[in-house]
């Protein structure tokens, strides 16, 4: 899973050049043929941070396996999305990146959120490079 993110997950030109970082929480569901459908939005820092994500997910159907042979099973799956600190540039960057913290708008639940029989998947990370 984790080789198959790195590889697929590509981070968008506006995620770099507004220094954004934050987490995503996705749910999905997945089909006995690994099919995805349901694919809901928990949690998310910013709906930028979400754009990758659920592009990549897509681009996971028909990678699933079904525990237990049901029909139909549920998966979330947070994403962490951060930037490496640049070598030169520090405090240019620190200024862009607190310049996104302010303007984000986070995507919460404002209700409670029923989880049925869910997989907990384990965090993607990914890095990137700030220009």
């Amino acid at each position: 899973m984790k080789s198959f993110f790195k590889n697929n997950l590509v981070v968008s030109p506006d995620i770099i050049n507004n220094k954004a970082a934050g987490v995503a929480v996705i749910k999905f569901t997945a089909d006995v043929d690994g099919n995805l459908s349901k694919l809901v939005i928990y949690y998310a820092d910013d709906y930028l941070l979400t754009i990758p994500a659920i592009e990549a997910l897509k681009k996971s159907t028909k990678k699933w396996i079904i525990p237990n042979k049901e029909k139909f099973h549920d998966f979330i799956i947070p994403f962490s999305i951060s930037f490496n600190n640049p070598a030169t540039g520090v405090a240019y960057v620190q200024s862009e990146a607190y310049e996104f913290y302010k303007r984000r708008r986070p995507i919460i639940a404002n209700d409670q959120i029923p989880l049925n029989a869910a997989t907990l998947l384990p965090t993607v990370v990914v890095k990137y490079d700030a220009e």
